[in-house]
């Protein structure tokens, strides 16, 4: 028989304080992935503007670039592109055996999101270059 638990009408946060550095890099993991697969159909949309011609395009793209809050936009999709890969890549050696220790598993997570931040940060100028 099953036991059916009452966790009340608000959620506990507190308990988001137990997670693992591991909970961690697979919830941010998760994230970016959802937010990678919704800028692909963004993408696709500003592509789909170029079927009415070239200066349709054009004017797209030039719109675009105009509007700071895009310009911020593209940080934040970098930031999440690049913690992606390097969370990939942290995965990628993991499966392969290489870190399975707790410890080192941490540690490469933090390696991941500090050497992000330290990208971001560094490319921030090119992007709002311009404003």
């Amino acid at each position: 028989m099953s036991q059916s638990h009452n966790r009340g009408l608000v959620e506990d946060f507190g308990r988001w304080r137990e997670f693992s550095a591991g909970m961690w890099a697979w919830v941010f993991h998760k994230f970016t992935g959802w937010v990678l697969i919704g800028y692909l159909f963004t993408h696709i949309a500003v592509l789909s503007s170029a079927l009415s011609g070239d200066a349709a395009y054009t004017n797209t793209l030039q719109g675009l670039e105009q509007l700071a809050v895009v310009r911020v936009l593209e940080v934040g999709l970098l930031a999440v592109a690049v913690f992606h890969i390097l969370n990939g890549i942290r995965l990628l050696f993991i499966d392969l055996g290489v870190g399975l220790d707790l410890d080192t598993q941490e540690k490469s997570f933090y390696a991941s999101l500090i050497l992000t931040g330290i990208i971001v940060v560094a490319s921030v100028p090119v992007f709002l270059e311009g404003l």
